[in-house]
């Protein structure tokens, strides 16, 4: 079957992040694929619902013979398997595990929409995504995620770890 090129955002505010997300990568390397690139670390202010720890926040690029679907379903048996509980939206988490490309496939299903519908307006998103591909385009917006990174809107502070 035929190897997809994923961009995954993984983020945690909970306990000792950079051990979750070094975790997180050793989970996604066993039921999702190799991962080939990850970005640095990022920390960044907690997103919609701000009474809580500061994000740690990584993009990797994983190489994956699962369909979308598939690595979506890994992934919801990860978060589950390393101790997320979905609870109410926004709230801290151990490990928050986002499929933000699958190749260059747009997916529009009931629980899927690929390109994840918010990175253009998230700086915690955009700067991972421009240290590993600045050049790579959008194929809905049809922008490269560097364009997007100096057009996005979102002032929130992403600074290196």
């Amino acid at each position: 079957s035929q190897m997809n090129k994923i961009y995954l955002l993984t983020g945690s505010n909970m306990g000792n992040c950079r051990l979750q997300l070094k975790k997180a990568i050793s989970i996604i390397e066993k039921k999702i694929g190799k991962v080939s690139r990850q970005s640095g670390l990022y920390q960044t202010a907690a997103w919609g619902k701000t009474d809580q720890p500061d994000f740690l926040n990584q993009v990797l690029i994983v190489e994956t013979n699962l369909t979308a679907e598939q690595t979506m379903q890994a992934i919801l048996s990860i978060e589950k398997q390393m101790g997320r509980v979905r609870t109410e939206k926004n709230a801290p988490r151990i490990i928050d595990i986002d499929i933000l490309f699958f190749g260059k496939e747009v997916v529009l299903t009931e629980n899927l929409v690929i390109p994840h519908p918010a990175i253009q307006y998230r700086r915690f998103v955009l700067v991972p995504l421009n240290e590993l591909s600045p050049n790579f385009i959008h194929p809905v917006l049809h922008e490269s995620n560097h364009h997007l990174l100096l057009k996005c809107p979102d002032k929130l502070d992403v600074k290196k770890k």
